[in-house]
């Protein structure tokens, strides 16, 4: 049995009506499921940005390539994993807390995490928490000691350091 890693893929595309469709359509046609996907227009408004967080083996993500290199706007895929790349999730979580000394211990978490308070009511905490996705995993854990929380992440974003202007 092989190996299934995690592959942070970055794809350029032109920024057109049904891109992401087409996209999104390759993996669950083919039994591929997508951990994380994110779309943002590029500097240029004719383009966009993908980052799509995958799992499989070498095999799978090879097809995986050469598939998404065969969709007409699809202009540039390449796999960062192996590479140099810069990446970051963000999370905005709610936590009801009653106790004033747990509110007390929540904050300070939050303030070794670099993360914020971005709103405070008399039972409960927002939070914002940006990083690599396993610092925010790691905050997740730490905080389900407390409660229950209720939490809404962005997905991964990634860029190749090496990439060329």
């Amino acid at each position: 049995m092989s190996k299934q890693d995690t592959h942070t893929i970055s794809v350029l595309v032109d920024n057109k009506f049904g891109v992401l469709a087409r996209v999104s359509g390759l993996f669950s046609g083919r039994g591929y499921n997508i951990t994380s996907l994110t779309v943002n227009e590029t500097q240029d408004p004719k383009l966009s940005q993908m980052t799509i967080v995958t799992k499989g083996d070498e095999t799978v993500i090879e097809q995986i390539d050469s598939q998404l290199n065969k969709l007409v706007d699809v202009l540039k895929v390449e796999d960062l994993t192996n590479q140099n790349f810069i990446q970051r999730e963000i999370a905005l979580m709610k936590i009801q807390v009653t106790d004033a000394n747990k509110k007390s211990q929540i904050i300070q978490l939050v303030e070794i995490f670099e993360g914020k308070i971005v709103t405070v009511h008399k039972n409960e905490l927002g939070i914002e928490l940006s990083g690599r996705a396993t610092k925010i995993d790691d905050f997740i854990s730490l905080l389900t000691d407390f409660g229950e929380i209720k939490l809404a992440r962005s997905g991964r974003v990634a860029l190749s350091r090496d990439e060329e202007f």
